[in-house]
């Protein structure tokens, strides 16, 4: 049989260029621990899934990067304390405030978090929230699940996929304070000499604010080199792709309560479920390093 040497080393590269992929990859687990669910991986710390009694709502603190091991997000600094690193909520939603401080003006309280899938190439959470607020009926209940995996040595990521039910008809009056939100790192933000690109090239408070694009990420330089965080939106979700706010001292989140149609308020009735996806990229190097393009290519068939 007479054999092919070119498809043969055709083969030969494509099976080491794919042992070299999985290599890369890197064992993830979890632990639950009192109110918080720590994330490793490999042998390093990478994040906890924080949902104590007395906090506005769960969040994700610290987000470390895979070359420093410190924070990609901070946590409640000087300007605008109400930021807490990674996170979900929303402002003036049926009178209720589901996003800064005050745990009377409304909080959103985990009432099932737990692992799902604890250890191997992706840990699994998954939590369920109730919206509430002292004497109002509860508007919304969320639940959520969060796959975090490294497919690459230099690159963590965390999928998270939120079902909205209301519970009752829901208004939420024109916000900026709206959804899936990041609080950038000091030392990442444009304010301090970082960049901020979304999927279109644009830069900067300036060039993001307001725009609808798929992506965005933030970069910048540390001493044990440049690290960033992307957020993804996923084209299936509703109000895709969602306008932008943004920050030049380090926030984005795609916020489509900001933009309403007719800048009236938005509407939800009973019942209706609205489900959101999202990916988060922790990354070593910069954008195009990271290849955050090409990535979100990947996620939008998935």
């Amino acid at each position: 049989m007479k054999i092919n040497r070119k498809k043969l080393w055709l083969a030969i590269i494509v099976l080491c260029f794919a042992g070299s992929l999985y290599a890369q990859k890197q064992s993830v687990s979890a632990v639950k621990i009192g109110n918080r669910i720590d994330i490793m991986i490999g042998s390093r710390f990478f994040t906890s899934y924080r949902f104590e009694q007395n906090e506005k709502y769960p969040f994700f603190y610290p987000v470390n990067g895979p070359l420093s091991g410190g924070s990609v997000t901070s946590m409640r600094n000087g300007i605008y304390p109400h930021h807490s690193s990674l996170f979900f909520g929303c402002d003036r939603v049926n009178g209720g405030n589901y996003w800064q401080e005050g745990l009377e003006r409304g909080r959103i309280v985990s009432i099932g978090a737990r692992i799902v899938e604890a250890k191997g190439e992706q840990v699994v959470i998954e939590d369920e929230c109730i919206w509430k607020r002292p004497d109002a009926v509860a508007p919304v209940l969320d639940r959520r699940k969060i796959a975090v995996s490294s497919p690459g040595k230099d690159l963590y990521q965390l999928d998270f996929n939120i079902e909205m039910e209301m519970l009752t008809d829901v208004t939420i009056i024109k916000t900026n304070h709206s959804l899936f939100s990041a609080r950038i790192d000091p030392d990442l933000s444009v304010a301090q000499g970082g960049v901020m690109i979304n999927s279109e090239g644009k830069k900067g408070e300036k060039g993001t604010f307001g725009v609808s694009s798929s992506w965005i990420d933030c970069y910048g330089k540390r001493k044990t080199g440049v690290e960033g965080l992307a957020i993804l939106q996923h084209p299936s979700n509703k109000w895709y792709p969602s306008p932008w706010f943004t920050r030049d001292y380090g926030f984005i989140s795609p916020t489509p309560m900001y933009w309403p149609a007719d800048d009236k308020a938005t509407q939800l009735k009973k019942g209706e479920k609205i489900t959101l996806r999202y990916r988060v990229l922790v990354h070593g190097g910069d954008t195009e390093e990271a290849d955050i393009a090409q990535l979100f290519e990947q996620y939008k068939r998935e």
